[in-house]
């Protein structure tokens, strides 16, 4: 099955340093999707793929000892919109 997950993540995650981290994360695992700093302090993170991967990467971004914890998370089984690699902004 695949996923498409939209996550607002608050906490130490500004910066380029935690978009490339989620980059990587994301990548190693043959995900789409971005990392994207809002104006708020949260990064906005989208990610498409696998199911399996994408809740593994997700887990990993907010579960305990992360550096970001969730404040909103939107999630749709849906078929991926066919976009390719991953940004950050």
């Amino acid at each position: 099955m695949t996923r498409r997950v939209r996550a607002l993540v608050s906490g130490e995650v500004q910066g380029v340093g935690y978009r490339w981290f989620v980059r990587g994360q994301a990548q190693d695992r043959g995900l789409a999707g971005s990392a994207t700093n809002l104006a708020d302090g949260r990064v906005e993170v989208v990610l498409e793929g696998r199911d399996d991967d994408v809740l593994a990467v997700l887990r990993m971004l907010t579960g305990p000892g992360a550096a970001g914890r969730p404040t909103g998370v939107a999630v749709a089984d849906e078929d991926p919109r066919g976009e390719q690699g991953f940004t950050t902004a």
